[in-house]
């Protein structure tokens, strides 16, 4: 090993200790309020993230390594008209808080999953769960492969242990610390990414390697072009970047940890902006990449005609900087991966605990028990992802898979469970199957995946022309609104037996109907609560009770009335939220 890698080496085990530190010292210094629970401490930093951290940590959650890479990556080898995932992420920010953050944020929800618990059951919450777990997985997988790739050119050291060592430092504080750690951390790591970066631009645009990214020649290969037939194509992956970056926990945690509703959407629009303007030296670093010449260079030629174009960054840092800077630069490439990494671990590993552990399996877990199991789901899944990062080749195509799947999925569901209160859990599972088997029918080659659904425009060279993922997910949305519209239909006005009923979203209007039939008189019943009641007569009011008195409206009878002898509501809640009838 030369002297700059030994440097570099040294430069980022510091760089590492310095993280793992400030993790750990900020857990420790934490001071939660007296009522909040150790799980919500874990899972929302007991809900006292402010407003500047919140930024911090949503906008370096945002411009992790994925991004800064894959924008340099996508201006190099297809153009800057194809390089869509910062306008789209800064769009869908924005319209994340909007429409969900104030909604989630308002209900003090621990992860995104509750709502879907709480409406559709525990089975709607399983499927959801794989397919959020999966888009994390992949998502860290594919960013320390990068890491790994990253520091090999740079410092000449082997892929495989920059691989562990990165993911263990993140596996690391994340474990100590969760929420907490990872929230301080990320206000280090989004100082580090923004230095590296606007450090080495300047130095890679001068060099003499470099021709002028302003000449026709080269402006024209940067910007690229866009031919009429791939609109379709254009316009879907837009969407798909822009809707798709609302639905995942490591967004959502970071709403559900701020103070306060404002708090929630202030991070989103701020960290937006953030995300959008750090975009912009990647993609600077992607025009020079194509305006370099690299047959001077030790490759002899450009990372593009070597098909490595997701090795564009690292390349450029090495060959186009002084080895100072591409050091310097190198740090920002590893905090970007593991301000991503961390957020995406400990996503799954709280929704894990919360709605799979506790809520399916031990419902009577202690708080201690269910840190403990935490931890255990933190390790588990930095270890997959570490696992896959090493051996898979194509973790990247599987976490763009994954992001499609998040989309045409999880985003109808969220739409739905947060504004439409009628849907169920027969349209939640019937839309999911839906959009399971639109997507996964348009096939995908890099997956050996065979094109089942040939969509309008298909063709053997250029694939699916029609923006298909779109077409997905609206109708897996549409399908969640009919087949519940459909099932409350056949339930409350055809009368459908309840037996047929198999998650009890209805059994409420089964307990009705059996209740009609028994010719029930109101003396068998006393109200559940004083609320609402009328007296009989105006006589003798001073020393009446509660059998002098009626109710406005009988219409509810059941729902409001309690049985003399039975002392408890007819009705209750079971766990699909659904309500049956207890007597």
């Amino acid at each position: 090993m030369d002297l700059i890698s030994t440097i570099g080496l040294v430069v980022l085990i510091v760089l590492y200790l310095v993280i793992l530190v400030v993790g750990i010292v900020a857990a420790k210094r934490f001071k939660p309020d007296d009522d909040t629970t150790p799980t919500e401490i874990s899972f929302v930093a007991g809900r006292k993230i402010n407003s500047i951290i919140g930024i911090f940590t949503m906008t370096a959650t945002t411009v992790g390594g994925g991004y800064i890479n894959g924008t340099a990556e996508s201006v190099a080898s297809q153009g800057l008209v194809w390089t869509l995932a910062p306008f789209g992420i800064f769009l869908g920010l924005i319209l994340g808080g909007l429409l969900y953050a104030k909604k989630m944020r308002e209900q003090s929800y621990l992860t995104m999953l509750d709502p879907f618990q709480q409406r559709y059951g525990d089975t709607v919450t399983g499927l959801l769960y794989i397919t959020a777990l999966c888009g994390d997985v992949f998502w860290s997988a594919s960013i320390l492969a990068a890491l790994g790739t990253s520091l090999s050119v740079i410092i000449d050291f082997d892929v495989t242990v920059c691989i562990i060592v990165s993911a263990a430092v993140a596996v690391g504080y994340t474990l100590f610390g969760q929420m907490i750690a990872v929230a301080y951390t990320d206000i280090v790591q989004l100082i580090l990414i923004t230095v590296g970066l606007l450090v080495a631009v300047p130095f890679a645009m001068t060099n003499d390697l470099v021709g002028d990214l302003t000449s026709a020649n080269n402006t024209q290969k940067w910007l690229g072009t866009l031919e009429p037939k791939f609109g379709f194509v254009w316009f879907d992956l837009l969407i798909a970047m822009t809707f798709g970056t609302i639905p995942w926990q490591a967004y959502f945690q970071r709403v559900l940890s701020v103070k306060s509703v404002k708090d929630a959407q202030i991070l989103s629009f701020v960290g937006a902006c953030g995300a959008f303007i750090l975009a912009i030296p990647p993609l600077l670093i992607g025009a020079v990449a194509v305006s370099a010449d690299w047959n001077a260079t030790d490759l002899g030629e450009s990372p593009m005609e070597r098909n490595e174009s997701s090795m564009v960054l690292p390349y450029v840092l090495h060959y186009f900087t002084p080895p100072a800077v591409s050091i310097i630069g190198l740090g920002a490439i590893s905090a970007a991966v593991m301000s991503s990494a961390d957020s995406a671990i400990l996503g799954s590993s709280s929704m894990f605990t919360h709605n799979i552990y506790r809520n399916l399996f031990r419902k009577k877990a202690t708080e201690n028990e269910l840190i403990w199991i935490q931890r255990a789901a933190i390790f588990c899944v930095g270890a997959i992802a570490t696992i896959m990062a090493i051996f898979v080749s194509t973790v990247y195509f599987l976490f763009i898979f994954a992001a499609d799947v998040v989309f045409v999925i999880m985003l109808p569901q969220l739409t739905c469970v947060v504004y439409m209160q009628q849907t169920n859990t027969y349209g939640a599972i019937a839309g999911y199957v839906v959009g399971i088997f639109l997507r996964f029918g348009a096939g995908e080659t890099f997956l050996s995946i065979p094109t089942i659904l040939r969509y309008p425009y298909y063709n053997v060279d250029d694939g699916q022309l029609f923006p298909f993922r779109t077409f997905a997910m609206l109708m897996s949305f549409g399908t969640i609104i009919c087949v519940s519209y459909s099932t409350k239909y056949l339930f409350t006005v055809v009368r459908v037996p309840a037996k047929f009923d198999i998650f009890n979203c209805f059994a409420d209007v089964s307990a009705r109907q059996q209740y009609s039939k028994e010719k029930i008189n109101t003396t068998d019943f006393v109200p559940a609560s004083v609320d609402n009641l009328v007296p009989k007569s105006t006589d003798n009011l001073i020393s009446a009770n509660i059998d002098d008195f009626v109710p406005e409206s009988t219409g509810d009878l059941v729902v409001d009335y309690q049985k003399k002898d039975c002392g408890e509501s007819v009705l209750k809640r079971n766990s699909y939220n659904c309500l049956e009838t207890t007597i």
